[in-house]
């Protein structure tokens, strides 16, 4: 039986300005764009969020519903900084750790002995530890089941921990809503309500090759997070799938050749410039192009392809802008996807 831990920082980003700046404790504060921005946030601290203020809401959105609202702009470096430390941590228990992003991570806490091997209290230890070293919070979800500690890990946010032990595995998927499971979106979610399936259990007594019929991949994953099946390990080194570059425009923009020239010449040698490291292992399997139009709508269209075309990726942007339907554009991104070690183009759709 495996021991997983799923650390997830509280509100990271803007945690971390608040500890370097204790003037802004106890305030709305937000990371993300100035009022003079049409970007959206990165992270916001609980009290914006009781205003209903969220992480990629844009800036305009969460003025309206804060105006009380602080804005910081974001110290990459700082967090990058930060989250080497919280890692160093990770590591006084165990080296089988996998990162998920700079805030979050899963560790293989079986062997470990410490504690007695207790997965709780090393939990506990380690955001007992960060806290006293970082001065931040974490939360973190004990499980048998990687996906299960995850889930736990936001049950009691902030500063929380939440266990589900194997005995427990059945009945806490039974009352889990389908949309707690990691790859539910709220578009799936709605189309999961509308079939009458809100909670594990309901999934649990449906015929599996009716689920995927129906549901493809998505019936499939379904009934085996739903079964309690889910043997992933814990990797070690995950490969980037992904380089993408995007710009939100002061104002919203409806000429194609102001766009292309953009395009050409703001994104795609920053585009260019960051694929030069990860190039010499990965090979290019597609590229692609993201517009959000001034309505929020966004479309996404790719093409694959072992190199970034200019002229390929310029007719991308004139189909893009096509399905728009005359609409201005406020966001326009270019990106290409890696091939793995196995030479399998991976299906990705990556957002800076």
């Amino acid at each position: 039986m495996r021991k997983i831990i799923h650390v997830d920082m509280d509100a990271f980003f803007v945690s971390v300005e608040i500890r370097d700046n204790p003037d802004l404790v106890n305030k709305p504060v937000a990371v993300g764009g100035s009022k003079q921005s049409r970007g959206v946030l990165s992270t916001s601290n609980y009290i914006a969020r009781q205003y209903g203020v969220k992480s990629a809401m844009p800036t305009s959105i969460a003025l309206q519903k804060c105006p009380n609202l602080i804005l910081v702009p974001g110290r990459m470096d700082v967090y990058k900084l930060v989250s080497s430390q919280i890692r160093e941590i990770f590591e006084r228990y165990t080296n089988i750790i996998e990162p998920l992003s700079l805030d979050e991570a899963y560790l293989d806490v079986t062997e470990c002995k410490l504690f007695d091997g207790s997965a709780t209290l090393i939990a506990q230890d380690i955001c007992s530890s960060i806290y006293k070293e970082l001065n931040l919070t974490a939360s973190a979800g004990i499980a048998p089941i990687k996906f299960l500690a995850k889930v736990a890990s936001d049950l009691n946010k902030p500063n929380g921990i939440f266990v589900i032990p194997p005995n427990h595995v059945d009945s806490f998927i039974d009352d889990m809503e389908l949309r707690k499971i990691p790859g539910v979106g709220k578009v799936t979610n709605e189309k999961l309500l509308r079939d009458n399936l809100r909670y594990g259990r309901d999934v649990k007594v449906l015929n599996l090759e009716k689920l995927i019929s129906k549901y493809g991949k998505l019936g499939k994953l379904l009934w085996d997070r739903c079964s309690g099946n889910d043997d992933r390990p814990i990797i070690i080194s995950r490969e980037r799938k992904s380089i993408g570059v995007e710009r939100t425009f002061p104002e919203d923009i409806s000429d194609l050749s102001i766009l292309n020239s953009i395009l050409i010449e703001k994104l795609l040698p920053e585009l260019q410039k960051r694929a030069i490291t990860h190039l010499i292992e990965n090979g290019i399997g597609k590229i692609g192009v993201k517009v959000k139009f001034s309505d929020f709508h966004q479309t996404t269209k790719e093409l694959s392809i072992n190199r970034i075309d200019e002229a390929a990726l310029c007719e991308l942007l004139k189909e893009a802008i096509g399905r728009g339907g005359g609409k201005k554009v406020r966001l326009l991104g270019i990106h290409i996807g890696l091939l793995s070690r196995n030479d399998e183009v991976e299906q990705i759709s990556f957002e800076w």
